[in-house]
């Protein structure tokens, strides 16, 4: 059974940063790409980052390049997503995707 269980959310003021943490369970994290998507509210689900099974195999959204970064520990099964320069416009619930399955999601909010 699949799962992916979101963690590292909460409040930070602008310019700081957060971790965001993705443990995936019932898969073989090693042979597949993970994604990182956000919902602010009133605005459709956007996808932030997503590291492909190779090292070097990374996406990231205009929005976020040269401040978030995502990392992947396979021994672990946990993809991690850096954010750093935290903007308010990076507020919304942030979700872990695999193929179909999302996580719950975790909470990032930036205010003042």
């Amino acid at each position: 059974q699949v799962q992916l269980v979101e963690s590292g959310g909460g409040l930070v003021q602008p310019g700081g940063s957060l971790r965001l943490s993705c443990a995936a369970s019932g898969f073989g994290l090693d042979r597949y790409a993970v994604g990182w998507f956000r919902q602010a509210p009133g605005k459709d689900r956007e996808g932030v980052s997503c590291a492909g099974k190779d090292k070097d195999d990374t996406y990231y959204a205009d929005s976020v390049k040269g401040r978030f970064t995502i990392a992947r520990d396979d021994a672990q099964k946990t993809v991690y997503l850096q954010m750093n320069s935290l903007e308010p416009e990076d507020t919304a619930i942030y979700y872990c995707n695999h193929e179909q399955f999302w996580g719950q999601g975790t909470q990032v909010n930036v205010t003042a």
